[in-house]
């Protein structure tokens, strides 16, 4: 049965404690299928996430020839273990110009750029596209470093629909550019090893480009001879229910201590939420989400307090320094996707915040940094949007409709808000398939293995049981 069209979440009414498993890294499993894919033999991906866009990947795999064998995660029910039998570096043949084999990629950016990188190694035309959103999303940066080793790939505006003429291994030097997106690189040096190149990036310092630095070390302990694979959860993920903290769910006023001490006194009990197997590589820029986030919720003078801290580490002072001094958080040097889930709890912050670097949210499933403000806006929030920032004030939040712009992020961001905002209607919930399908499952499931939240048919009013709540 599928979601329905609108769900409304309903506030948590007492304190939840949790440890919730999330799904595995999607950048990490789309990266792990094409190394898998390049190794020779049988390689095992255990814990790799099973959403529409690591399915869209194991599909064109499978289309393009790959035996690729997918059984249950008894872990996590979106997750699954993942058995490719690689063809050490070979790509199978593809088709005529006249009759090109055809690859559909939906909506996932990781599985149209690695593809694309990867195709080259094959033989005969193969043809690539996605939705329409997909259609409108850059791919022009990788097409010209593609060009520069000597590949076709016919494009009239170098985005999709392309046709990539495979030329297999054809060594030389190329050059990518991650002003747009930093998966172009990582598109070339996942299929660099396989095709004798040699990758320059450019437009960044490597060190700030997480995402160029995961796949650099994803490919450094890759089993190229076939082996077993862990995938780590999914940081950006397990960021929506440790903003839970951030919320202050709920308050409740001791009563035998207001009569002692002739005044009121308020306990806010804060949600004793974890993420099970809390990432901890360093692979996924996300992974300081909890730091970040807890430095958001600081006031100034505990700022200053861990700033001049003889036991915290050099990377909490720096980024307290950063809050101190304009109380700025960057899309490009701290957070990733997760930046997200800190601008929707931005609100609640003691101080006003501001979020820098946004220009790659643009790009993505939707204009993000637009859907940001504008969402929020109509819950109440006072947020400016300067240039690729957005500054987020102290405000008080109330209930609304939100659009989620088919964009999974979105969807669940929200969601979490309407744990603490009475009167959040999320449109389209099923948007979150997308990475995290059994997202609503998580937030009705009862503790501690969920959050114990009501979530609703917005339309209809009546609850949704556990078994409704999957995103298919």
């Amino acid at each position: 049965m599928p979601l329905p069209d609108t769900l409304e979440i309903v506030p948590l009414e007492k304190r939840v404690a949790a440890i919730v498993t999330v799904p595995g890294s999607k950048s990490i499993t789309n990266r792990a299928l094409i190394l898998a894919a390049l190794a020779e033999g049988e390689t095992v991906l255990r814990g790799a996430l099973w959403s529409e866009d690591t399915q869209v990947m194991v599909e064109c795999l499978q289309e393009l020839g790959f035996m690729v064998n997918v059984a249950p995660d008894p872990q996590e029910p979106s997750n699954r273990t993942i058995t490719v039998y690689g063809k050490a570096g070979s790509v199978p043949a593809g088709g005529t110009q006249a009759q090109p084999l055809d690859l559909f990629v939906g909506n996932a950016g990781t599985a149209a750029r690695f593809l694309a990188a990867f195709l080259c190694l094959g033989t005969g035309v193969y043809r690539l596209d996605g939705v329409a959103r997909m259609r409108q999303r850059p791919q022009a940066g990788l097409f010209q470093g593609l060009r520069q080793l000597g590949y076709r790939l016919d494009s009239p505006n170098d985005r999709l629909p392309v046709l990539i003429y495979g030329g297999g291994r054809r060594p030389g030097k190329c050059e990518a550019s991650i002003e747009e997106s930093s998966q172009f690189a990582s598109a070339l040096l996942l299929s660099a090893r396989a095709g004798g190149w040699q990758v320059a990036v450019k437009g960044e310092d490597l060190e700030e480009a997480s995402y160029v630095s995961m796949t650099s070390k994803l490919i450094q302990v890759f089993p190229r001879t076939g082996g077993t694979f862990q995938i780590e959860p999914d940081a950006s993920s397990g960021s929506y229910f440790l903003a839970l903290d951030r919320l202050a769910l709920p308050h409740l006023e001791c009563l035998e201590y207001s009569k002692q001490f002739g005044k009121d006194i308020d306990f806010k009990y804060r949600s004793n939420v974890s993420v099970a197997n809390w990432p901890q590589s360093g692979w996924q820029i996300d992974e300081r989400f909890p730091k970040v986030l807890h430095l958001i919720g600081s006031n100034r003078d505990s700022l200053r307090e861990l700033e001049a801290s003889s036991t915290a580490s050099e990377d909490m002072k720096k980024q307290a320094r950063l809050l101190l001094r304009d109380g700025t958080v960057s899309r490009a040097k701290d957070l990733g996707d997760s930046i997200m889930t800190a601008i929707v709890v931005a609100p609640f912050a003691p101080e006003p915040v501001r979020f820098t670097d946004l220009g790659r949210l643009r790009l993505q499933e939707c204009e993000r940094v637009i859907a940001l403000r504008t969402e929020l806006t109509k819950c109440g929030a006072k947020v400016i949007e300067t240039g690729d920032t957005l500054e987020v004030f102290p405000s008080e939040l109330h209930g609304a409709e939100i659009e989620t712009y088919n964009d999974h992020r979105m969807a669940m961001c929200f969601a979490i808000l309407g744990l603490k905002v009475p009167g959040l209607r999320i449109h389209n919930p099923a948007c979150v398939k997308k990475t995290f399908p059994n997202f609503f499952q998580k937030l009705a499931a009862e503790p501690p293995e969920g959050l114990g939240a009501t979530v609703r048919d917005a339309r209809t009013g009546l609850m949704l049981a556990f078994d409704d709540l999957f995103a298919e």
